[in-house]
C-alpha cells in the first residue's frame, strides 16, 4: 500500500486529499480532475513533498521538502456513486525535475457518510 488518505473531490473540478502519512512529510496536498466519460475521471495530483515515494527511504523519515511528485488517476465512479476504483502512475522528481522514482498501481476508495466508522476505512 502507498497511502492510505481522505480525499475531497469538489465540483469545480478541484481536489484535496489528507494523506495518513508523517506529517513532517506533508499530508494535505491538491489536485484538479476532469470527467472523461459518463462514470469516468482523470485527475492530475501534485504533491509538494519529500522522499515519501522512494521505497528507499523509510516512510516515517521526513524527506526533503522542496521534492515533488505527479500523480495521475483514471478512476471509474461506481453506478451508486458510492466506490471508485482505477489505476495512478506517481513520478517523483529531484529540484532538477529529474525523476528519481516512478511507479504505477491501483486505486480505490469509498464514499464516507455519517454513518461511516474508522475502522471502515482500515
Amino acid at each position: 500500500m502507498i497511502d492510505n488518505a481522505v480525499v475531497v473531490w469538489h465540483s469545480d473540478g478541484t481536489e484535496i486529499m489528507n494523506s495518513a502519512r508523517a506529517a513532517q512529510d506533508g499530508t494535505i496536498c491538491l489536485g484538479v480532475w476532469t470527467r472523461t466519460g459518463k462514470y469516468s475521471y482523470y485527475l492530475n495530483h501534485i504533491p509538494w513533498q519529500g522522499n515519501v515515494y522512494d521505497p528507499t527511504v523509510p516512510p516515517d523519515t521526513i524527506g526533503k521538502p522542496q521534492d515533488g511528485a505527479q500523480i495521475l488517476e483514471k478512476i471509474t465512479l461506481s453506478p451508486d456513486g458510492n466506490s471508485y476504483s482505477g489505476t495512478f502512475t506517481l513520478q517523483a522528481y529531484d529540484t532538477s525535475g529529474n525523476i528519481y522514482a516512478s511507479f504505477t498501481g491501483v486505486i480505490s476508495a469509498k464514499r464516507i457518510t455519517t454513518s461511516t466508522a474508522f475502522t471502515d476505512l482500515l
